[in-house]
């Protein structure tokens, strides 16, 4: 006779409670729906593994741009923190810590839409309009190089600017990852004034000492203005920004040596610090 030898029930209860324990001990797994996937092939950022003279590669050069019709809202939010774009780059200077950013983002878009190379001579802010242009000072070293503002970041608290890799290159400070720094916003027209037309050939310029939204702001400083100056200073309507802008200025000036005379008795007086803007001649 076949003896049926029968698993005691107690016995199996213990086997599958073992079970369960076993597998709730193990740490859950995270579902790809919780992490969605990184925009970029690398983790992390890194230098490129070879490259050319890097010293060589030409400074950016300041031209006359309308702003990007992408990378310019105002405010934006990253990681919970708003921030708000500058309404313009005159006058800007600041002084702070650099870092710079490589292959990672090589290739991929910036914030205006134009493709990031880390060969070229860029540059990430948090809150210039895009695009700017700057000059940018190693203070370790007095190294200087123009960049040109064309993506946001770096959202850091303790950085002012992202640099292209060239940049740091150039700078000095690649090796390092970071640099005490100070940039300067350019003005394309001065810039392109002081490099391309000798003073006294019959090119007008003008100081701009400051830009208001409203009219009787910008009049009061006229009224100052003019009271510590012979030159003719004026109120010049600026329609293509909105709100509008009431620009003080004077001029015309022809006479470069009176203009850098004009713009360091200004900030003596402590009346801003005035930059030169080119108008068409009258």
């Amino acid at each position: 006779m076949m003896i049926i030898r029968k698993t005691p029930i107690a016995l199996f209860g213990i086997l599958i409670g073992f079970l369960l324990t076993s597998c709730n001990t193990n740490p859950p797994q995270k579902s790809a729906s919780t992490e969605p996937p990184s925009r970029y092939r690398q983790q992390q950022d890194s230098a490129p593994f070879s490259y050319n003279d890097l010293e060589r590669v030409p400074d950016a050069t300041p031209i006359i741009e309308p702003l990007s019709r992408q990378g310019n809202k105002s405010p934006y939010e990253v990681a919970g923190k708003s921030y708000q774009i500058m309404p313009t780059s005159a006058g800007y200077e600041e002084t702070g810590t650099a870092s710079w950013y490589g292959k990672k983002f090589h290739g991929y878009l910036t914030s205006n839409g134009e493709t990031y190379n880390m060969f070229g001579m860029s540059a990430a802010h948090k809150t210039l309009p895009l695009p700017t242009y700057l000059q940018v000072t190693n203070l370790d070293n007095g190294r200087k190089v123009v960049v040109r503002v064309n993506d946001r970041g770096p959202f850091h608290s303790e950085r002012i600017i992202d640099l292209s890799y060239a940049a740091a290159i150039k700078l000095g400070f690649a090796d390092k990852g970071t640099a005490p720094i100070k940039v300067e916003a350019i003005d394309p027209i001065a810039w392109q004034w002081a490099r391309m037309k000798p003073a006294g050939l019959g090119n007008e310029v003008y100081l701009q000492v400051g830009a208001f939204s409203k009219y009787e702001t910008a009049n009061q400083l006229k009224k100052r203005v003019q009271a510590v100056t012979n030159e003719l200073v004026v109120i010049n309507l600026d329609k293509a920004r909105e709100p509008n802008l009431h620009k003080v200025q004077i001029g015309p000036l022809k006479d470069m040596a009176l203009v850098q005379q004009i713009k360091e008795k200004l900030s003596a007086l402590g009346l801003g610090k005035p930059l030169i803007v080119a108008l068409p001649n009258s």
